[in-house]
């Protein structure tokens, strides 16, 4: 089984590496290929191909796109990936700075939300996190927090802040799954529906997502991933075989000491699933 990673951050997005540093770090995980999925931009694609291409790495370009899911009922956020996309498609292009417009209003209201809290100065901490001031996320308002004492790590830092109930929550409304999936579709490449181990839906409702999900051309789904438990990759195993998905696999790497796991090191895909890879392009 090839080892092929689809799913990676650089600090395009909110990642902590360079574009090319990923990369090396990929190299160094013994990857066949790596794909680069920032959140809502394709800024990092083009210096992750041409390191990609001097260490002999295959490497396909990607995109994470943000999703609110019935937004009247339960507003649940979503992530589509989508793989082997032409970044310069113009519906591709106008619909991710669609999505990233809304970014600013955003985290100016989660800071003044940590403000009545007690925490001042997140505002500008968190731009001091964010390499690309357009892409300010709560990822940057994490790191902030542990800067200032206030979150040992990243991940404490979300357990007691910036998600719902807690101070620096802020509810907004990303792009919707057919509009996501119709930009992925017309620039060519797969929708893939990201991480769904961690969405906090009922069976029923998983069901509902994924029947909308297939019915608007989502062709594949994470099945091995970073936030993944083992039970998880069993479950959306069976689920791909159950519905004929397509299989991907993925680290979700963000960071060193921010994900468990790097580059290439996850663990294969079930041999008996069609891996997404078996529908790219040629390279």
């Amino acid at each position: 089984m090839n080892n092929f990673d689809l799913h990676n951050h650089s600090n395009c997005s909110d990642g902590q590496l360079a574009p090319r540093e990923l990369v090396a770090l990929a190299v160094q995980g013994r990857c066949d290929a790596l794909a680069l999925t920032d959140h809502d931009n394709t800024d990092g694609l083009a210096e992750a191909a041409v390191a990609a291409a001097s260490a002999g790495l295959r490497f396909v370009n990607g995109v994470e796109i943000s999703v609110t899911w019935r937004p009247e009922s339960l507003h649940t956020t979503l992530h589509v990936v989508g793989l082997d996309i032409d970044p310069a498609a113009p519906a591709m292009a106008e619909g991710l700075a669609s999505v990233r417009s809304g970014r600013h209003a955003r985290a100016a209201l989660m800071a003044e939300d940590l403000a009545r809290a007690g925490i001042t100065g997140a505002l500008e901490g968190a731009y001091g996190h964010a390499e690309h001031r357009d892409m300010i996320s709560r990822t940057h308002f994490a790191r902030f927090l542990v800067e200032i004492g206030k979150a040992r790590d990243v991940g404490s830092a979300f357990h007691h802040y910036l998600v719902q109930g807690k101070p620096g929550y802020v509810r907004h409304d990303w792009t919707r799954l057919a509009e996501a999936i119709r930009w992925i579709r017309e620039s060519g490449g797969i929708p893939v529906l990201a991480h769904p181990g961690r969405y906090r839906l009922r069976p029923m409702q998983m069901d509902e997502l994924l029947d909308e999900f297939q019915a608007l051309g989502g062709e594949a789904v994470e099945v091995v991933t970073g936030s993944h438990s083992a039970e998880d990759m069993r479950r959306f195993a069976d689920i791909a075989r159950q519905r004929g998905l397509l299989a991907s696999r993925g680290a979700d790497f963000h960071g060193p000491g921010e994900s468990e796991w790097a580059p290439g090191t996850l663990p294969l895909l079930p041999a008996d699933l069609t891996p997404v890879w078996a529908r790219f392009r040629a390279a």
